[in-house]
Order: C-alpha cells, then structure tokens, then sequence
C-alpha cells in the first residue's frame, strides 16, 4: 500500500507514468514504491509541488509553511510595522483577490468585503462597486457562481490557471515553472487542497506574502516572480472574469483584479 506523500505526488502530476517521465525513471520503477525513496524525495518534490515533509515525514519533519502563513498578534504586529504602508496595501489587495478566487466566500467575509472603501481611482471606483455587488448579493447566490465559473459539470466556465492560458492545456510547463520557483523560494503547501500550484489565487497567495517579506527578499524576489508567473496571462484572466456579466459579484472581482494588475505591471515596469 502506498504512502500518503507518495500517492499525493502521484495525482498531482497525473498518474505514476507522468511521474515516471518527470523523474526520467521507468514506469514499474516507480510502480514498485510504497514511498517516495530518500534519494528521490527532492526530485518528486520538484516535479509534483508535494512538500518534502508530506513526501517522507519520517525524513523531513521540520518544513516550514510559506503559504497562508499563520503568526499570532504580536509577531503580525511586529512584522506589519516593518512594512512599508503600500507594500502591507499591497498584500491586503493580493489577499483579499486569493482568498475570492480560491473558495466560496463565507457570510462573514462577503460582510467584510461589503464594507470596502474606495475613491474617484479607477480602482478605488472598482472597489465600490465590488462593494455593492457584496452587499446585494447572498451566500448561496455567490456560491452557484462559484461552482458555475470554477467548478461546473465536468469543467467551469473559467479555468483560473496559468499553464492553461498560456498553453491552453492543463499541467504544462508554466505548471513545472511555477513549482520550480516554489522550490527555490522554500514554499510548501498549506491547504489540504490539490489544486494546480499555478492556481490564479495561490499565486496572489504568494504575491501577499512577499510584499509582507515573509517569503523572499523584497522587491526583486516580487518583480521576477510576478513578471515569470502573473504578467503573462493574469490580466487576460481577469478581464475574462469581468466579462462574466451573468455573475455579477465575480464580474466585480474580475474588474478589481485586472486593474490591480494593471498598476502592478506599470510599477514593475520601473526599476525599485
């Protein structure tokens, strides 16, 4: 019987004979585990997005977690003091587009959501109206959106990731690119989900967290992951969102998102 990590590893590249590919290792090879063997759990990590300590957790028990990163009162304080007021706006507007776009808002949120601020901006105007959508809309209805655009019978009306609109296939290279950055920025998985790591909203999820500098080294770590992972294709998601008129309420995160990224892609367009 095969452990957790390894059948994890296993369905999140498409089956042991994917596996096998990536690793470039024959099909009964892999076929014979029952886990992941010490001298090939860096390599499946790199290929599958699996962490190490989900992989061998007899071998890897201290990973640390960089995605939805949890700290109590005093150590968010302490952090948020540290950043400079538009980088922790900055998060606040990655965070609140990862948490929309990565499951159905709760009544609590779609409150919180309902009370946003805004100004004359273009954005500051797009908040407003995302607002309203918030307030005239109910759990239930935001939710048959939800399964609608994301979900559906078979497929929704959108797919929120980047190997698909870059390549119009599902776990492609921008996949692999993606997994690879996660490696090299020390990222393991927090959510007990297995969405794609290319996931529109785990990338805003990782967007939040550098510009909090809890991953990364600043500016140059957001610049290159942003221009790699996000510039190529999320405006294009975005707009396509804020074209779903029939959803009203993720027509109105669609429109925050592109414009977001809009002014995202002009500030890196400057150097720091």
């Amino acid at each position: 019987m095969r452990e957790r990590g390894l059948e994890e590893a296993i369905k999140a590249v498409g089956g042991v004979g994917a596996l096998a590919r990536a690793l470039g290792i024959s099909q009964p090879s892999v076929s014979s585990w029952n886990r992941v063997p010490p001298e090939r759990v860096i390599a499946v990590e790199k290929v599958s997005g699996i962490g190490r300590h989900i992989l061998r957790p007899d071998l890897y028990p201290e990973a640390r977690s960089a995605i939805a990163v949890a700290m109590d009162a005093a150590q968010a304080k302490a952090a948020a003091d540290e950043i400079d007021e538009m980088d922790q706006l900055r998060a606040a507007e990655y965070g609140m587009l990862a948490l929309l776009l990565f499951k159905v808002p709760t009544a609590e949120v779609l409150k919180q959501v309902g009370e946003l601020k805004g100004d004359a901006s273009p954005l500051g105007m797009a908040h407003l109206a995302l607002a309203q959508a918030a307030r005239d809309t109910s759990v239930e209805a935001v939710n048959r959106e939800f399964f609608d655009l994301f979900v559906g019978v078979g497929r929704g009306e959108l797919l929120p990731y980047a190997s698909y609109y870059l390549t119009g296939f599902l776990h492609e290279r921008p996949l692999a690119a993606v997994r690879q950055s996660y490696v090299d920025h020390g990222i393991l998985r927090s959510d007990d989900t297995r969405e794609p790591e290319d996931h529109i909203a785990l990338l805003c999820d990782v967007m939040a967290n550098m510009a909090l500098r809890s991953i990364g080294e600043g500016y140059e770590t957001e610049k290159a992951f942003f221009e790699a992972h996000l510039k190529p294709w999320a405006g294009r998601f975005f707009a396509d969102l804020e074209a779903m008129r029939t959803r009203p309420f993720y027509a109105a995160v669609g429109a925050v998102g592109r414009l977001f990224v809009t002014i995202e892609e002009e500030a890196f367009s400057f150097d720091a």
